[in-house]
C-alpha cells in the first residue's frame, strides 16, 4: 500500500513538471481545401510556398492535409490540426488569428454577360451563390439573397438557367470555372474587393506559439521583400502593396 501511494505521489509531482516543460514545435499541421495553384494536394502552390518560407527557416516542417474548407475549420476546432489555411479576417469566433495575413483574395463576381454590371452597393439586389462555408455575407454589404453550393461544376448551368445572377469567389477559382465554358464570351467577371487571407490557429498554447512565430517571420519577410518572387512565380498580385501592406490589427 505504501509503495502504491508513493507511486501516485511521484506521478502527481511529475505530471505538472512535464506540462511545464517547453512544448517542442518542430512541425505544424496545416489543413486546407485544394485551391488550384495555391494549396494543391501535392504540396505545390503559392500558399504552401509562402508558408514553407515562413516556417522552415525556423526549424518547423509543414505537414499538410487536403480537406473541404468547412472540414478544415472543424479539424482545428477539435484539436486535430494546428491551423487551417485561407481564412478571412476574424471569420470564426474563438479562433486565434495572427496580425499578418499571408495572401489576399481578389473577390469577383461571375455572371452572364447580359446581366447588369454589379457594384458593391448594388450587389444586394441580386441572387448570389458561393461555396459552402465561405461566408461572403460577412464581408460584402447588404446581401439578402444568397445560397451556398457544394460543388463548382454546376455553376455555369445555374447562371444559364437563371437560378442565380452571380457566382462569388476568388478570382483564381472564377477563372477556372470560366475555362470550362464552351463559349467564355457569354460570361463576364467583375472585380468586387480584396480580402486578406489568414491562418486560423487553434486557440491553445501551442497555437499561440505557432502564431507568434508566424507573425515574426512574416514581418521580416515582408520587410525584406523576399516573398515578391513567389508571387511573380505563381503570376499573382503581391498581397502586401497599397491597402493591404499593413497587418490586420487585432483587438
Amino acid at each position: 500500500m505504501r509503495n502504491w501511494i508513493l507511486k501516485v505521489l511521484v506521478g502527481c509531482l511529475l505530471v505538472p513538471a512535464a506540462w511545464a516543460a517547453p512544448f517542442p514545435v518542430d512541425e505544424i499541421h496545416l489543413v486546407a481545401e485544394v485551391w488550384a495553384r495555391h494549396t494543391e494536394a501535392d504540396g505545390s502552390g503559392l500558399g504552401w510556398d509562402i508558408l514553407r518560407r515562413v516556417y522552415e527557416p525556423a526549424g518547423i516542417r509543414l505537414k499538410i492535409r487536403s480537406v473541404p474548407y468547412t472540414r478544415s475549420i472543424g479539424l482545428v476546432q477539435r484539436g486535430e490540426a494546428d491551423a487551417w489555411v485561407g481564412s478571412y479576417p476574424d471569420e470564426v469566433e474563438g479562433t486565434l488569428y495572427p496580425r499578418w495575413h499571408y495572401d489576399a483574395d481578389r473577390v469577383s463576381a461571375l455572371s452572364r454577360s447580359s446581366t447588369p454590371v454589379p457594384t458593391l452597393a448594388s450587389l444586394g439586389q441580386y441572387r448570389l451563390a458561393w461555396m459552402r462555408g465561405y461566408n461572403y455575407q460577412a464581408y460584402l454589404p447588404n446581401l439578402k439573397h444568397f445560397e451556398e453550393i457544394q460543388r463548382r461544376n454546376g455553376i455555369l448551368s445555374m447562371l444559364d438557367l437563371g437560378h442565380v445572377d452571380f457566382y462569388i469567389d476568388a478570382r483564381t477559382e472564377v477563372d477556372d470555372v470560366l475555362h470550362s465554358a464552351a463559349d467564355p464570351s457569354r460570361y463576364r467577371i467583375t472585380p468586387l474587393t480584396r480580402l486578406p487571407l489568414y491562418l486560423g490557429f487553434a486557440n491553445t498554447e501551442r497555437g499561440r506559439r505557432l502564431a507568434d512565430i508566424f507573425d515574426r517571420r512574416m514581418g521580416a519577410l515582408v520587410a525584406s521583400g523576399e516573398l515578391r518572387p513567389l508571387f511573380r512565380r505563381w503570376q499573382q498580385p503581391y498581397a502586401f502593396d497599397k491597402e493591404l501592406e499593413r497587418p490586420h490589427a487585432t483587438p
